[in-house]
């Protein structure tokens, strides 16, 4: 079954950190380009960071660059998304997305 199943969140104070996991099954997340993305309610869904099939490029949302680092593990077929000195504008839904493919998302809370 091809799905993506987003984990990590939580509540977290600000300043502190998380790593959120996406787990991918049915491909391989080393030939497709994987994206993170957040919501919050009201707003529409924006794009925060993507990692590109095979040699891997990067590229950030302006507004979480030097805070947040995505990557892959190709042995275990999982993105993650390091989240570091977390803000209060940082609370949202993460999904993690392949394409047309969205996982259910993770939610974190960034509340002291």
């Amino acid at each position: 079954q091809v799905q993506l199943v987003e984990s990590g969140g939580g509540l977290v104070q600000p300043g502190g950190s998380l790593r959120l996991t996406c787990a991918a099954s049915g491909f391989s997340v080393s030939n497709w380009m994987m994206s993170w993305y957040r919501q919050t309610p009201g707003k529409e869904r924006e794009w925060v960071a993507w990692i590109n099939a095979g040699h891997g490029q990067i590229n950030y949302a302006e507004f979480v660059r030097g805070r947040f680092t995505i990557s892959r593990d190709n042995a275990k077929n999982e993105v993650y998304l390091q989240m570091n000195n977390l803000g209060d504008e940082d609370t949202a839904v993460y999904y993690c997305r392949r394409s047309d493919l969205w996982g259910q998302g993770t939610q974190v809370t960034v509340s002291s």
